[in-house]
C-alpha cells in the first residue's frame, strides 16, 4: 500500500485548539500528555492563528489497535491532520519532550511547509556504544534501563505517574492509564528510545530553535552538544527550570516562534 493512499484511510487526530489569526503555529506536546501542555503557551500568541493537536493515542486523539506508534506512524498521522485543516502557508512547528522527535521528523521531509522549528525539552538519546564520553554513556544506558524497567512495570509506572501528575503544576499534564498505556509503551519504544531526531535536525534546512531548562533531568548534556553546534540552530537555555512549559520558559518559547522569520540570533542564549 503506498504511503499516500495509507494516510487517506488514517482518521484524524484531535485538534483541541484552533484559534486566532495570523501565521500559523502547531503545537505537538509529549509522551503521556495532551494539548494542556501548552497552557501558559497559548494565550501568549494573540497574533497567530495556534493550533494544538494530541497525538496518537493521547488525550482526545484514537488509539487504533493496530498502532505500532512509532515516529512514521505520529508523521503520518500529523500530515493527514494538517493536510485536513488547510494550513496554506508555511507554518511554525513546535514541538515538546516527544512532540519535539516527531516534528523533526516532520521537519525533516516537510521543510518547505515550515517558517521554522522549536523543539522544547527534547529527549536527545544515542546508543551508549558510540558515545566517547564516560559520564555521558552512563547516562544513556542508565535512560534505557529505566525506559524498559516503565514498559514491564505497568503497576509501578501507572501509580508512580499519577503521584507526579498531583504534584505537577500544569493539571492533567501528565496522564499514564489503561486507556493510553498500548500508546505510551509503544511510543516509548519506538519514538523514544529509537529515535533520529540527530540525522533529523541535520536534514531540516529551515530554521530550528531548542530551547530547555538547565535543569532538566531528562536531557543529556553531550547528546545536546551535538544539536547546539549545528548551524541552523540557535538554543535558549532557561536557567532553573526543568522540563515543563512553566510561565517563564513559555516566554522564551513564545519569543522563539516570534523571531523565526527575523534576523537569526546568536548560536547559544540563556534566560
Amino acid at each position: 500500500m503506498t504511503s499516500w493512499i495509507r494516510r487517506r484511510r488514517l482518521p484524524l487526530l484531535h485538534v483541541a485548539v484552533d484559534q486566532g489569526s495570523g501565521p500559523a503555529v502547531v503545537l505537538l506536546h509529549g509522551i503521556a500528555s495532551s494539548y494542556v501542555t501548552f497552557e501558559n503557551v497559548v494565550p501568549l500568541l494573540t497574533d497567530h492563528r495556534v493550533v494544538a493537536v494530541d497525538l496518537l493515542g493521547f488525550g482526545g486523539s484514537a488509539a487504533p489497535p493496530t498502532s505500532t506508534f512509532t515516529l512514521e506512524e505520529h508523521v503520518d498521522y500529523l500530515t493527514r491532520t494538517l493536510s485536513r485543516l488547510r494550513i496554506a502557508e508555511p507554518f511554525v512547528l513546535v514541538g515538546h519532550s516527544m512532540g519535539s522527535l516527531i516534528a523533526s521528523r516532520y521537519a525533516s521531509t516537510h521543510s518547505s511547509s515550515l517558517v521554522g522549528l522549536v523543539l522544547v525539552s527534547p529527549p536527545i538519546y544515542l546508543p551508549p556504544e558510540i558515545v566517547g564520553d564516560p559520564q555521558d554513556r552512563a547516562a544513556m544506558t542508565v535512560y534505557g534501563r529505566v525506559y524498559d524497567f516503565l514498559r514491564r512495570k505497568k503497576t509501578f509506572t501507572m501509580r508512580n505517574a499519577a503521584l507526579l501528575a498531583r504534584m505537577s503544576p500544569i493539571k492533567n499534564v501528565l496522564e499514564v492509564n489503561e486507556h493510553n498505556w498500548d500508546a505510551f509503551v509503544l511510543s516509548l519504544e519506538h519514538a523514544i528510545e529509537t529515535q533520529t531526531v540527530i540525522t533529523d535536525v541535520a536534514a531540516t534546512d529551515a530554521p530550528i530553535h531548542v530551547v530547555y531548562g538547565t535543569f532538566d533531568p531528562l536531557l543529556v548534556p553531550g547528546a545536546l552538544r551535538i544539536v547546539e553546534r549545528m548551524r541552523h540552530v540557535t538554543v535558549h537555555r532557561v536557567n532553573g527550570e526543568a522540563h515543563l512549559i512553566r510561565k517563564r520558559m513559555a516566554r522564551v518559547v513564545v519569543a522563539a516562534i516570534r523571531s523565526l522569520g527575523s534576523p537569526q540570533q546568536g548560536p547559544s542564549q540563556r534566560a
